[in-house]
């Protein structure tokens, strides 16, 4: 309307004696206009600012890198981005998108932009199980050659292997993850080795508390069952990702290791529908004695229950076999470029330096968040946050990953789902049972 306001006023100009100056009529049958040349000068001229305005403003001198990562509440990510920003000198700016709490959530609200060819996704705050699905749709782009090796260099195999697909690295390693035993030291003077040990012990006449375990129908209990097959010798995929192995023992003794637990008079009563925030709650009011999480239970417990902590000790995760160490799934959190990204080159360099020393350290002091960086396990700092800071680095080390495929989420539903809930496992019956849910997944056929 504006522009319609704006030419029907030049159509409409007139001269200082109040005729039209653009235009005049002669009645032949029509309306002819013969534009005078300084009208004709103002026409012109009023199409090109038209034509300019509709062209947006120009582009900023500093690239803005916007960072899709989940909403840590500590500030350490924020404080990273505005670390990186100043040390940029005008190279980039970034700033912080929030994404939900809910790692489903986060997935669908990145998929569904990327799919859409969002160029406003620089920076990804990739969840690792991310890596396959999103690399195999080309919807982040692989790290080239030489930005590579700085990516990899000095950060922990396990870490480097989350960001890889393919024989490539498609991301820059951030934050990590893994689980350990809790125990309260007050009740039980040494931590159990294996999941037998620690089954008995917890059954024994006179002994008290539960056992935390994540049992609910979604992605922990994926996480369970992995780190209990690895552990066994197994893995649920072959190495190529394109097809099941499950193998028959491994596969056996991981199901009979949950089943014995679900069914045990140590487990909690709520295992079906636990998660871990419930065993974290559990085990703060001290109702358990043993506990598998993450290392976020330390600070929590420290700050809600210090009476517990004081009591508070760790270990590694329980043995399958006592002649084999535990393997543990792995968690954390990959910086990616998104494929459609006008500065893709600015968000490389905004992902090594959001991912260095100094902001991995911030992000583990301040935000609780162990570190990708081998030697950042030796820093005072770090150990003064995370006292089990050697036990964590060696099982970090030899982590599992979770299945490489595209098709990650739904074998994880196949998982889930298949042995939920955990007292009902046959773990005879459902080795079968699991294969042909997992071969489904992986031809994208139903799940349920």
């Amino acid at each position: 309307m504006a522009q319609s306001r704006q030419m029907s006023h030049i159509l409409g100009a007139t001269s200082e004696s109040g005729r039209p100056t653009i235009a005049r009529a002669s009645y032949d049958g029509r309306m002819r206009f013969t534009p005078s040349p300084i009208a004709l000068r103002l026409f012109c001229l009023s199409i090109l600012a038209l034509l300019l305005s509709g062209c947006g403003e120009p582009e900023a001198a500093t690239p803005l890198l916007r960072w899709y990562v989940f909403d840590e509440p500590s500030g350490a990510f924020e404080q990273a981005a505005a670390d990186c920003s100043a040390a940029a000198e005008g190279r980039y700016q970034i700033t912080l998108v929030p994404l939900p709490s809910d790692a489903d959530q986060q997935r669908e609200q990145i998929v569904r932009r990327l799919a859409a060819g969002d160029a406003a996704i620089d920076l990804i705050g990739m969840d690792m199980i991310w890596t396959a699905e999103l690399a195999a749709a080309d919807w982040i782009r692989p790290w080239p050659a030489a930005a590579a090796m700085q990516a990899r260099a000095g950060r922990l195999q396990s870490a480097v292997e989350s960001a890889t697909y393919a024989g490539q690295l498609w991301a820059v390693p951030f934050t990590t993850n893994t689980q350990l035993l809790w125990y309260r030291a007050d009740r039980v003077d040494q931590a159990p080795a294996t999941w037998s040990e620690l089954i008995a012990r917890s059954e024994r006449p006179g002994a008290t508390g539960t056992i935390q375990a994540q049992g609910a129908r979604y992605e922990g209990l994926t996480v369970f069952f992995v780190s209990l097959l690895a552990s066994a010798g197994g893995s649920v995929l072959s190495p190529d990702g394109r097809s099941v192995s499950l193998a028959t023992e491994p596969t056996r003794r991981a199901l009979a290791i949950m089943q014995t637990l679900a069914r045990s008079p140590a487990a909690d009563p709520a295992l079906a529908t636990s998660r871990e925030d419930d065993a974290r709650r559990a085990f703060e009011a001290g109702t358990a004695t043993f506990m598998l999480n993450y290392t976020y239970v330390w600070p929590s417990a420290r700050s809600n229950a210090p009476e517990i902590a004081e009591q508070m000790h760790w270990a590694r995760w329980p043995a399958v076999d006592p002649d084999r160490p535990s393997r543990v799934t792995l968690g954390g959190i990959n910086l990616g470029i998104g494929a459609h990204s006008r500065y893709p080159e600015q968000a490389r360099a905004a992902a090594l330096c959001l991912a260095g020393e100094r902001q991995q350290r911030q992000a583990a002091i301040r935000g609780g968040l162990p570190p990708t960086i081998a030697t950042l396990y030796d820093d005072p700092a770090i150990r003064a946050t995370f006292p089990f800071a050697e036990l964590l680095r060696a099982t970090l080390r030899d982590a599992v990953q979770r299945p490489k495929t595209p098709l990650y989420a739904d074998v994880s539903l196949a998982i889930s789902h298949t042995l939920h809930p955990l007292h009902e496992i046959d773990p005879i019956a459902d080795v079968a049972r699991l294969r042909r849910a997992v071969a489904r997944a992986l031809r994208s056929q139903g799940l349920l």
